[in-house]
């Protein structure tokens, strides 16, 4: 069995799905890499690295995905090589079945195996494998230090000679993984730390980490079965714009992470609560890429909206891609390891396994 991986265009991505460490994992296992020239040289990792765990380094991309079974990727591979792939093969990645639809329709047509890992089911089994939570964790971290990096004051509470600062107030808006990270990124540093989210699990893991839970009076439950969010009711948006209006004329940061699977994000910032806010405040938006939780999240620009910065970014992860790929990276070999049928050495795919039918795009 062979596993390729092709370069990713480093302005959109600069994660790679396959490190030294992992790749000598799979060759382990039995399985043959082939990568193509310079894959990890922008991470400072070399070519040499590679060929010293036993991997290939091909020059011809176009061989590499010919001679390959199994095609490990951050996203779909640009349309150029698309057309390379044939019959029989296999590619694990982050696929966005919701935005790539018609591309993978014709894939899938031409017996491509497409396993997307967003679509993991939240099983115990699938946690080692879990991209969206390994990823998230990073953004959460990152998303509070970009907006300290541009907060123009101290964040802990300072007590001097010359009189005390007080300490900053962050706010995070939806407390799945990136959300808790966040918290508990805020509270090291010292911010005094408050959260919201529909679903009212979180409240315990809000709490567990010094944050304060701000609940909408008479919540309901706003979780599926998957354990992501769900859509409100009128009512209750209703409630939480009052709760969120008034905390928010006392918060410095905001960290908003509210995403729901497949959807645009929900607008949970209006315009009237960031023009209550004080000037000086930072909004970094998480789910700018979907629409963004604010009325004027732009992607990849700092809007000034009377006087409080909203900041988003495409992929903020290309902000840590070391940290990232190592751990997207594992995240792929758990997958694959799963996948493979070691004793006749190949991929297996057994739609009772509930976390291949899941990720297998039909």
């Amino acid at each position: 069995m062979r596993i390729a991986s092709v370069s990713e265009d480093q302005k959109i991505e600069k994660r790679i799905a396959v490190t030294p460490g992992v790749a000598k994992k799979y060759l382990n296992l039995g399985f043959e890499i082939f990568l193509p020239e310079n894959y990890g040289t922008h991470l400072g990792i070399t070519d040499n690295e590679f060929k010293d765990v036993g991997a290939s380094i091909l020059k011809n991309e176009k061989e590499l995905i010919n001679n390959s079974d199994l095609i490990i990727q951050l996203g779909l591979l640009p349309e150029d090589k698309l057309s390379l792939l044939k019959e029989g093969q296999s590619i694990v990645g982050i696929l966005d079945p919701y935005k790539n639809k018609e591309k993978i329709e014709s894939l899938a047509k031409k017996n491509i195996n497409l396993f997307s890992l967003e679509l993991l089911p939240r099983i115990t089994r699938a946690q080692s494998m879990d991209i969206l939570s390994s990823q998230a964790n990073l953004a959460g971290y990152k998303a509070v230090i970009e907006s300290f990096a541009n907060f123009e004051k101290a964040i802990p509470m300072m007590m001097t000679a010359a009189g005390t600062i007080p300490a900053a107030k962050v706010l995070v808006v939806g407390a799945g993984v990136a959300g808790l990270q966040a918290i508990a990124t805020a509270k090291r540093m010292g911010a005094i730390v408050f959260a919201t989210d529909v679903r009212m699990t979180s409240k315990e893991q809000v709490e567990s980490l010094g944050g304060k839970f701000l609940t909408v009076e008479g919540a309901e439950n706003l979780e599926t079965d998957g354990g992501y969010a769900k859509e409100a009711s009128q009512d209750f948006k209703k409630k939480q714009e009052e709760l969120l209006g008034e905390t928010l004329k006392k918060i410095d940061i905001v960290i908003c992470t509210a995403l729901i699977p497949g959807k645009k994000a929900p607008v949970i910032i209006k315009e009237n609560m960031i023009n209550n806010m004080q000037p000086g405040s930072i909004i970094y938006d998480l789910a700018a890429v979907q629409g963004g939780n604010t009325a004027f999240t732009e992607v990849d620009k700092i809007v000034n909206k009377s006087g409080v910065r909203i900041m988003g970014e495409t992929n903020i992860l290309n902000k840590l891609p070391i940290s990232a790929s190592n751990l997207y990276s594992k995240n792929v070999f758990n997958f694959v390891s799963n996948l493979y049928d070691k004793e006749n050495k190949k991929i297996s795919i057994n739609l009772e396994d509930e976390i291949i039918e899941k990720t297998l795009i039909k």
